[in-house]
């Protein structure tokens, strides 16, 4: 496990979009005149949007423990639902651009996080069945965020602030989870896990009626003679885009795969953190949360922080570098926490983690959105998002299995190694481009 073109639509000249952000852009966001989008309602539309769908995707996470007790079911089954939650994301990504071109990026965006506002709301049905599809219809709905907001924001940032405008963009991920770490604890103690989703299921529908004032200035150059029955969605050239958009540019592949291993730690860790601390290290529910909501600020934090030196030296591949073996490193000791740590410790290491192995998604698509051809950006994204958001399917259900084979350490310890590993194959490659 987290997500551009500015041109009109040609077949593929306009791709599905990105995984998630804040208070002090929403304050500069006046609706322009129509044609004459600013990169501040840009980001402001694209932020509110990508940390709503972000705390709908942690709602489940955040009340695991309580829920897989209540329905009985394994505590480790979280990571298949997460993973079913990534999957759906991927096959929007991998077959949602002719939807992309026929409604825009913004009308495409209310419409995902409506889809996801519906899905955790059957999710306090408590049947399994309805929760494993749920979390599918969560992932389809989440879908959207990285390609229109990187299409959105390619198209108004400017360019000597790319990098930090795109990950503050992106701290709306690990925002949204905060909000989902403080809240849906709390919530699921006085009321019941249920009353989480169905207040998740409000959230997804005032915000996506908030930022419909902005949709006739950013959805300009929508195509609503485009196709998007079966035919177009599920069509080769429509399914192969993402993936031959990798060969635009020597660096898309390398920082695909780097995004990847980011990913496989980061969506291990936000699917079972809460568990972890719950079922390993004995903590309340209420404290868990408290830890998950501490990682993700970090990471909101680090987002503005490390793209905002991404920008000032002007090398975005050394920063992401660094993040990759010092992300490896922490998520070692975190994991190596021994049962017992005191809490403000724990609280420590999760701060340090989520710093620097939950903030690269910014700098990545930023990247990407910098080396593809304008017409193709949104491809592109795509391409990178999809590597991420399969692992983000692939490592939280075999996290799962590890746990239930192992425990929970060496899962743990070996998730934690991928950024690191991925880093010695990659980055020579990154630093030279």
């Amino acid at each position: 496990m987290q997500s551009a073109p500015s041109k009109p639509c040609a077949s593929h000249e306009v791709r599905a979009a990105s995984p998630p952000d804040a208070a002090a852009p929403s304050r500069r966001l006046h609706p322009p005149e129509v044609g004459q989008p600013s990169w501040q309602a840009a980001l402001g539309v694209t932020l509110a949007m990508q940390t709503a769908a972000a705390a709908l995707g942690q709602t489940l996470p955040v009340v695991a423990p309580v829920m897989t007790d209540a329905l009985g079911l394994a505590p480790e089954s979280i990571g298949y639902l997460a993973g079913l939650g990534s999957l759906g994301t991927a096959l929007f990504l991998a077959c949602g651009a002719p939807v992309l071109a026929r409604l825009g990026p913004v009308r495409t965006l209310q419409a995902g996080l409506l889809l996801a506002g519906v899905a955790i709301g059957l999710a306090a049905l408590g049947w399994p069945p309805v929760l494993f599809l749920a979390s599918l219809l969560l992932g389809i709905g989440y879908g959207p965020t990285p390609p229109a907001g990187s299409r959105i924001l390619a198209a108004t940032a400017p360019p000597q602030h790319r990098t930090l405008i795109f990950s503050v963009k992106q701290a709306g991920a690990p925002l949204g989870a905060v909000l989902a770490g403080l809240i849906g604890p709390a919530v699921a103690l006085r009321f019941g896990w249920e009353a989480v989703c169905l207040l998740g299921l409000l959230v997804g529908a005032v915000v996506a009626a908030v930022v419909q004032p902005w949709r006739a200035t950013l959805d300009t150059e929508r195509d609503p003679q485009r196709a998007v029955g079966l035919g177009a969605l599920f069509g080769p050239s429509n399914l192969a885009a993402p993936f031959t958009a990798l060969r635009l540019h020597p660096l898309l592949t390398p920082l695909a795969l780097l995004s990847g291993a980011f990913a496989c730690l980061q969506g291990s860790l936000f699917a079972f953190v809460v568990t972890w601390l719950v079922g390993k290290q004995g903590l309340s529910l209420a404290q868990a949360g408290m830890i998950f909501a501490i990682m993700q600020g970090a990471g909101v934090a680090a987002r503005l922080v490390l793209g905002w030196v991404a920008d000032r030296s002007g090398q975005p591949s050394l920063v992401l570098a660094v993040q990759a073996f010092a992300g490896t490193v922490l998520a070692a000791l975190f994991a190596l926490a021994p049962v017992g740590t005191p809490v403000p410790l724990l609280g420590l290491l999760a701060a340090g983690t989520g710093f620097v192995a939950a903030s690269w998604n910014g700098i990545s698509l930023a990247e990407v959105a910098r080396v593809a051809p304008p017409t193709r950006i949104s491809d592109a994204t795509s391409g990178v998002t999809l590597i991420v958001f399969f692992c983000y399917f692939a490592a939280p259900i075999a996290f799962a299995a590890g746990v239930a084979a192992w425990g929970w350490t060496l899962p743990l310890l070996l998730i934690a190694a991928l950024p690191a590993v991925a880093g010695l194959f990659v980055v020579p490659r990154l630093l030279r481009g």
